[in-house]
């Protein structure tokens, strides 16, 4: 896994998150995980003004056949409704992470939820997208059976 790249300031919620140019920009988590151990993937949604995809797509996510899963929603400074559909999904969800940003784009969001994330693969999804149910498994037994560090 890669070297990650955020400092994390003592006893808050709050982390710097470097841009592939350099810049420095900070990450809040308002909602962490309740994930008693490591999960076997992380998946990470970066989310920018998504309201209108953001319910199929944390659906998608929440609903995997593989359910040792944790969820990392990065909201990059919507000023839509998407973080508050997020929180919904959080409220019932013990897997669901969402952090908050300042729009920085996609690759810094997503360096965030990478910043975070304690699963032993991981996996990214835009959130106007979504998954077939059972990805994750499909991905996850493949990587196992071939010792993948990729798949």
């Amino acid at each position: 896994m890669p070297k990650k790249s955020a400092k994390r300031s003592k006893n808050t919620k709050q982390f710097t998150v470097k841009s592939a140019g350099g810049e420095n920009t900070t990450a809040q988590i308002i909602v962490q995980n309740k994930l008693a151990r490591t999960p076997l993937v992380s998946v990470i949604l970066p989310g920018h003004n998504v309201a209108q995809f953001l319910d199929q797509c944390l659906s998608s996510v929440c609903n995997q056949t593989l359910q040792d899963i944790e969820i990392i929603y990065v909201d990059d400074g919507s000023t839509d409704n998407s973080l508050e559909i997020a929180k919904k999904f959080a409220e019932h969800d013990k897997r669901i992470t969402i952090v908050s940003q300042e729009n920085r784009n996609a690759g810094v969001a997503r360096n965030a939820g990478l910043a975070i994330a304690r699963g032993k693969y991981l996996s990214f999804l835009d959130s106007d997208d979504f998954f077939e149910p059972n990805m994750h498994e499909t991905l996850y037994k493949r990587a196992i059976e071939t010792n993948a560090d990729i798949v």
